[in-house]
Formats: structure tokens, C-alpha cells, sequence
């Protein structure tokens, strides 16, 4: 427990939960870190895919930025009208549940899961991309990189949401400031200089021209680039993180979170073009991404490069923060319902949803280990899952404002925003289907199948457990009761003792191993100790005292003796119960687990797993 209290704090109590929540300010590094890393990653896509257009792409990339913007204005402005009509939670899942049925939520929420694990994994990779650009050296260590900086993420949300936005606030401010300085100061020498600024450190020459423009071209560019705009719902997801008032620090941060997005898309988007910067391959060595090269080529590599660069480097690398902050959160909200196992909405130590951000973690690190932690690898399977979530929150929203009625102003937002987000995803379906997307098309179905199956679990438990009715006393015969017995000692004695406040009709059962002449011995030697210092002084107190009773096993294993003992008391005696009493030592410190056996917990699984209906397993602990 003091190592536990060292690396995640002291355990908090329920009455602290509404100071766990948070501002704006902490609120914008807590949810907006993916929407800002991806600044550097989204453009960066978009280039990637025009390179065979050499020098040309340069030219054409504002006409794919440039709807990508459009775009992000529109998902705001439809989502603040979420955050007013759903200020509690405003995410997609809650949305398309109460305004488009179960099948929509699903849809929603196997939507929102996936695309948060994705990001986990693009976000990280990108950040550790940021550094190797930086560091050379470190290239050949980047799936190593990527897994401790995963580690570091999730142990920092293990600490809870607030300690995880004001951890990682001082690399958000530091990157705001300093790329909106240094793309500020580029747009100044871009205008100053007639459109052909002189670059304090040239970038590589770009490599000719492989391929002629196309339409289809531009529509896989704007697909990869469309990945800078996930995470742009996480604060709609988020909304119970936030304190009063709710609805000012969410719409506050939603705004500081867009915003800044947007100018840094368009900034990277004209200087590209002005400093003839364009993008390379990530696998080679020598790899510089789009923004590496663009603050060399504006402020050089000095001391202003890599305060810029580290903050990137920050901000990509905990951009994963965003989905350990949502992805429980919608976890939560699942599970409440029944489509994922209960145990997600239960909060721990530190009122976090832990299960979440551990399967979170588990399954970001296999995509990491399975793609080597190579960010053009992993995005092709990105932004799906976002845009499906969007389009489906804005239709969602579209039937909440028809029925509420005479909002025509909202209902019209939400509809531009339904179908400019439903004709993007019909883009990116398309243009990444074969680079690898058909796997998030089919892991979507297998997820709703998923979260369906655990849902039909608990309603056939639920089935099982309904009674109908008053009360009923069906047992009226007090239960024979079982006790393990090896021998005895202060723990038998108290199990016994136990045993017969329960029933007149005690068993001490006693397990034969083995069969040899020293047995034979240590058995006669049990049976005279339980006769003269057990059965004796019960009978003596004017009770019925405990029989002992020795049980064969060919195979040294308890439980399935029992069962059979259990089973032939049944038959003789049909409709009265058997509790079978099971004592067992509680260890005080963890070494004290290797010093003795595991008997009385196996013993106990082995009769839970072959338990009739009318079989009962009482533990007695004993903490000596």
C-alpha cells in the first residue's frame, strides 16, 4: 500500500469527488491534446500522400487544408449546441442512445472506443517521430520510446483527471506560445518578403514529380488529413470532469481547443508552401517531420528550436492523455447499460475509472508493438471512427431538436454539420479502404457483436436471479455442515465452533493422501485428538458433538471427494441443504503467501466451479 500511495497518492474519499473536477485551464491539456497535436501529424498526412507530386504539392495542399478548417468551424459550432442540450454528457454515445435507439448507441460508442485506442497509438508514435527527428540516435529505439512514454501517460491518469491536466499543462502553454509565436513571426516574413521567404536552415529539396494531379489524389490527401480533427469531441465526452459552472468551462475549453487547431492548421499550411517545405519518409534515416523542418527553416536550430520541438514532442507524446480521460469516461456510460462488464464504472482509490485506462493502455501498446510504432503505418486505420462518431452525434442531435420544436436555427447547424461530416467519412471509407481501414470497418461490427454478447450475459443473469412474490421459507431443517479438517489447531477449533452455532450436524472432513504405514500412524494419531479434545468436551456441554471423518483421494485433491460426499448426503437426505465450511489463513504481508499453500483458496474455486443449488461454501478466515 506505500508504494501504491507513492506512485498514484493517498486513497480519496467519495466526499472529494467534486474537487477531482476541473477548469478550463486545466480542462484544455486534460482534453485537448490530441486535437492539438494533431496539427503537426494531419498536415503532415496530407503531404505524405502528395509526394508524388514533387514540388506541385506544395500548391495544391491548401485546397485540401482549407475544407479541413471549413469543417472544424462547423463540428464547433455544432458542438456547442451539444454542450447546451446535453450539459451533463454531451458525448455521441448519450446522444445517439436516447434520440436514436440502442443500435445507434452501439454504433456511437464501438465508434468512439476504437477511434480512442487508434489515437493512443497514432498520438504516441507521432510524439516519438517529433523526437527522432530531433535525436537521430534514438531511431532504432522508437517502439521502446513509444511503450514508456504509454507507461508514463497511463500511470499519470491512474493519479486521476485533475493531476493529469496540471501535470501536463506546462508543455501545452509552452507549445501554444511558441509555435503561434514562431508560425506568427514566419506569416510576417511571408508577407514582407513577397511570398518567397529566405529560410534560416534550408530544408531537403524535394523529389520530382512521379505522378500528375488527379482528383483522387486530393481526396486521399484530405482523408489523411482529416486525422487532425479527432479529438475534437473528447470534450463533449468529457463533461462531468468539469466543475461549476459546467456548461462555461466546457464550452471555454472547446474553444480554446478548436481555435488554436485551426490557426495552426492554416499557419503550417501557408508556410509549407512558402518555404518549399514538404514531407518525407518517416522509415528512413534522416527523416525530419513537417514541423521540425518548419521552425528550422523560420528560427534555425537554436535554443527557441528545441524549447518548440520538446513541447511538441510533449504534446504529441501526451496526446494520449485525451483518450485516457474520455475513453473511461465512455466506458462508464457502457457499462451503466450493461454492454461492457460492470467493473468499468467502478472508480477505485482514486475515483478513477481504472479498469478503462488499463484496457486503454493494453490495448494502445499491442497496436504500438503490432505497427512498430510507426506513425504513417497507423494512420490509414485512424479518423474513421471519429467522423462516424460525429456524423452520428449530429444526426442524433438533429432528431433532439425536431422534437423538442421551434429551434430551427440549432436544428440547421446540426444538420450542415451531419452532412459535411457524413460526406467526409464517405471520403475517408473510400480513399483508405485499402491502405488498411477495411480493419476498423471490421472491427466495428466485432465490437458491437462484442458489447451485445455481454449485454444478453446480463440479462440471463438477471433472468436467474428475478423472483416473483413474497418471501418464502423453504428450509426449515437446519444444513449438515462440512469443515475441512487436516488438524487440529486455533484455526479448526474456531470453524468448528462456528460449524456448530449453524447445525447439530457436524462433519469434520479430513483428506486421505497417502497410504503407507506412517499415514496410518498420523491418522490414528488425528482421530484420538479429535475424540478426547473435541468430541469429548462437546458431548460433555450437552451437544451433539462433531463426527470426523476421513475422505480418499487417488489424485490429493479435496473438491471432488466432497462433491461426491455432498452429493450422497442429497440423495439421503433430498431437499436439505450441505454448507461446506472452509477455513483459511489471512497472511498479513505479501511474503507470507510463498511461505504457505494455496489449499484453502484452491479448495474453495473447485467447490464454487461443480456447486449445486443446494450447496452453501462458507469461508472462515483466520488472521494469526
Amino acid at each position: 500500500m506505500k508504494i501504491l500511495t507513492l506512485l498514484f497518492g493517498r486513497r480519496l474519499a467519495n466526499r472529494e469527488y467534486q474537487d477531482r473536477k476541473i477548469g478550463w485551464v486545466a480542462g484544455v491539456p486534460a482534453m485537448g491534446l490530441d486535437g492539438l497535436g494533431s496539427s503537426s501529424y494531419g498536415p503532415e498526412a496530407a503531404l505524405t500522400v502528395l509526394i508524388p507530386l514533387g514540388a506541385a504539392s506544395l500548391y495544391h495542399v491548401g485546397w485540401v487544408i482549407a475544407p479541413i478548417v471549413g469543417l472544424l468551424a462547423i463540428l464547433y459550432l455544432s458542438y456547442r449546441q451539444t454542450l447546451l442540450a446535453y450539459p451533463s454528457n454531451g458525448g455521441a454515445y448519450t446522444v445517439a442512445r436516447e434520440n436514436l435507439g440502442k443500435g445507434g448507441g452501439l454504433l456511437a460508442a464501438a465508434a468512439l472506443m476504437i477511434d480512442y485506442v487508434l489515437n493512443v497509438a497514432v498520438g504516441i508514435s507521432a510524439g516519438v517521430g517529433a523526437l527522432t527527428s530531433s535525436y537521430p540516435a534514438l531511431h532504432p529505439y522508437t517502439l521502446w520510446l513509444c511503450l514508456g512514454i504509454l507507461a508514463l501517460v497511463a500511470a499519470a491518469n491512474l493519479r486521476g483527471t485533475r493531476e493529469a491536466g496540471w501535470l501536463f499543462a506546462v508543455p501545452t502553454y509552452v507549445f501554444l506560445c511558441s509555435f503561434i509565436g514562431i508560425i506568427g513571426y514566419g506569416l510576417v516574413q511571408l508577407h514582407l518578403s513577397g511570398g518567397a521567404p529566405t529560410p534560416v536552415v534550408a530544408p531537403r529539396p524535394l523529389p520530382p514529380a512521379t505522378e500528375t494531379l488527379s482528383l483522387w489524389l486530393l481526396l486521399r490527401a484530405f482523408a489523411a488529413g482529416c486525422t487532425a480533427m479527432t479529438g475534437v469531441e473528447a470534450v463533449s465526452n468529457g463533461v462531468d470532469a468539469f466543475k461549476e459552472p459546467v456548461l462555461r468551462q466546457a464550452r471555454a475549453t472547446l474553444t480554446v481547443i478548436c481555435l488554436s487547431l485551426g490557426m495552426l492548421l492554416a499557419g503550417v499550411a501557408l508556410l509549407a508552401q512558402g518555404y518549399q517545405i514538404g514531407a518525407m519518409d518517416q522509415t528512413q534515416p534522416g527523416y525530419q517531420s513537417i514541423m521540425s523542418q518548419l521552425v528550422s527553416a523560420i528560427a534555425g536550430r537554436g535554443p527557441l528550436y528545441y524549447v518548440a520541438m520538446t513541447s511538441l514532442l510533449a504534446i504529441l507524446c501526451l496526446s494520449a492523455n485525451t483518450s485516457f480521460v474520455a475513453f473511461p469516461r465512455i466506458c462508464r456510460l457502457v457499462a451503466l447499460d450493461d454492454y461492457l462488464p460492470r467493473s468499468f464504472a467502478v472508480s477505485d482509490r482514486r475515483l478513477v475509472f481504472s479498469v478503462g485506462v488499463i484496457f486503454l493502455t493494453i490495448t494502445g501498446g499491442a497496436l504500438l508493438v503490432l505497427f512498430d510504432g510507426i506513425t504513417d503505418r497507423l494512420i490509414p486505420l485512424f479518423a474513421i471512427g471519429a467522423f462516424l462518431t460525429f456524423t452520428i452525434s449530429q444526426i442524433g442531435m438533429i432528431v433532439h431538436w425536431r422534437r423538442v420544436g421551434r429551434q430551427g436555427r440549432r436544428l440547421a447547424m446540426n444538420a450542415l454539420g451531419a452532412a459535411t461530416t457524413l460526406i467526409a467519412l464517405a471520403i475517408i471509407i473510400v480513399a483508405k479502404f485499402s491502405e488498411g481501414a477495411w480493419i476498423v470497418m471490421l472491427a466495428m461490427p466485432l465490437t458491437i457483436v462484442l458489447l451485445l454478447s455481454v449485454h444478453r450475459y446480463y440479462a440471463r443473469v438477471e433472468r436467474r436471479l428475478s423472483v416473483a412474490g413474497k418471501f418464502r421459507i423453504e428450509e426449515r431443517e437446519a444444513p449438515t455442515v462440512l469443515v475441512a479438517y487436516e488438524e487440529r489447531n486455533r484455526m479448526t477449533d474456531r470453524a468448528l465452533g462456528f460449524a456448530l452455532t449453524l447445525s447439530p450436524d457436524v462433519v469434520a472432513v479430513h483428506l486421505l493422501r497417502l497410504r503407507d504405514p506412517e499415514a496410518e500412524e498420523d491418522l490414528a494419531r488425528i482421530r484420538d485428538v479429535f475424540a478426547r479434545e473435541i468430541a469429548a468436551p462437546v458431548e460433555a456441554a450437552g451437544m451433539t458433538p462433531p463426527r470426523l471423518m476421513f475422505l480418499r483421494a487417488a489424485y490429493r485433491q479435496m473438491s471432488g471427494p466432497l462433491i461426491e460426499l455432498v452429493e450422497k448426503i442429497d440423495a439421503a437426505a433430498p431437499g436439505r441443504s450441505v454448507a461446506i465450511l472452509v477455513p483459511e489463513r489471512v497472511h498479513r504481508h505479501w511474503w507470507e503467501r510463498l511461505l504457505h499453500g494455496r489449499r484453502a483458496r484452491q479448495l474453495r474455486a473447485a467447490l464454487m466451479a461443480q456447486a449445486g443449488p443446494r450447496l452453501m461454501i462458507v469461508t472462515a478466515p483466520w488472521r494469526g
